[in-house]
């Protein structure tokens, strides 16, 4: 459907705009859709069956169900050097020294300019009426799967039915 992939596109204008602390911008945004999209659905469904967790599968569904998702996450986000604490340690830590779902420790502030950008582009779906929920599992597998070069990422489904698809599941 163009019409969602024309929303997703304004979804990364959106996530791109956004204010960035200290005006240093670590965002990185792609769209996933057609075959991608469908195997993005798989590997989440494999993913959980694999690690053991839960509701990938439900999740994997969503995406599966859906037109499009879009995928934002930080690379090579430095620290502000504030020590300000906010995540958890006295001084700034070395940024992604660790490898899990996702490459941290992250700098809180930059977290913090991910979860703005993730508001603007969610907004900018919600002003053109089109369904999406913002999802850390489609974040975890797209990165693992390499369909976006990202330290922490999350995803956001795009749907137009008559009904969401992303609630009451």
């Amino acid at each position: 459907m163009s019409e969602l992939k024309m929303v997703a596109d304004l979804m990364a204008v959106s996530a791109r705009t956004a204010p960035k602390s200290a005006g240093r911008d670590f965002i990185v945004v792609e769209i996933v859709e057609g075959e991608q999209l469908q195997a993005l659905a798989d590997k989440m469904v494999e993913f959980g069956e694999r690690t053991g967790k839960k509701n990938f599968d439900r999740d994997g569904a969503n995406v599966r169900d859906s037109a499009a998702v879009v995928l934002i996450g930080l690379k090579d986000a430095d620290v502000l050097g504030l020590n300000c604490g906010a995540c958890g340690f006295e001084k700034c830590l070395e940024p992604n020294t660790f490898e899990g779902e996702f490459r941290g420790p992250n700098c809180a502030l930059r977290l913090l300019d991910l979860g703005i950008a993730l508001g603007s582009a969610v907004k900018t779906a919600s002003l053109l009426n089109v369904d999406n929920r913002i999802m850390y599992r489609a974040g975890v597998v797209a990165r693992e799967m390499g369909l976006i070069d990202a330290d922490f990422v999350m995803g956001i489904p795009l749907s137009a039915t008559g009904k969401s698809i992303y609630f009451d599941r």
